[in-house]
């Protein structure tokens, strides 16, 4: 059986140890288990839909998706969503009435992870 050797991709790698780094100076469990979803084998990481965003969420809130974001879907309130990839008119779809940041970008406005959803 092969040995598992995580993920190969160097920014991905600097932004796990970021958020661990970051969870252990805070002692913040969020950004802790969000370094865990990333370092999953690319196949096992969530891809969330726009319409499941919008479900979950309420005007104003901060969510953070572990994977990618999907453009299925509409978004009819005002969300920052922090994630590792999006597809193209998803993120187009969130910056009409909200913010697509990246979970570097996302941690840094925001590294207490106080009242951020993770959805996925």
């Amino acid at each position: 059986m092969a040995k598992r050797t995580g993920p190969t991709n160097p920014n991905l790698k600097a932004l796990i140890q970021e958020l661990k780094t970051l969870s252990a100076k805070h002692k913040i469990k969020i950004w802790k288990r969000i370094a865990e979803d990333l370092e999953r084998s690319t196949r096992s990481r969530r891809e969330v839909p726009l319409s499941r965003i919008n479900r979950y969420t309420k005007n104003n809130d901060v969510v953070v998706v572990p994977g990618k974001v999907l453009s299925n879907g509409e978004l009819n309130h005002k969300v920052t969503v922090g994630a590792f990839r999006y597809s193209q008119s998803a993120s187009q779809k969130i910056n009409k009435s909200g913010k697509a940041l990246s979970i570097g970008e996302l941690s840094k406005l925001y590294p207490n992870g106080k009242n951020i959803k993770i959805i996925g």
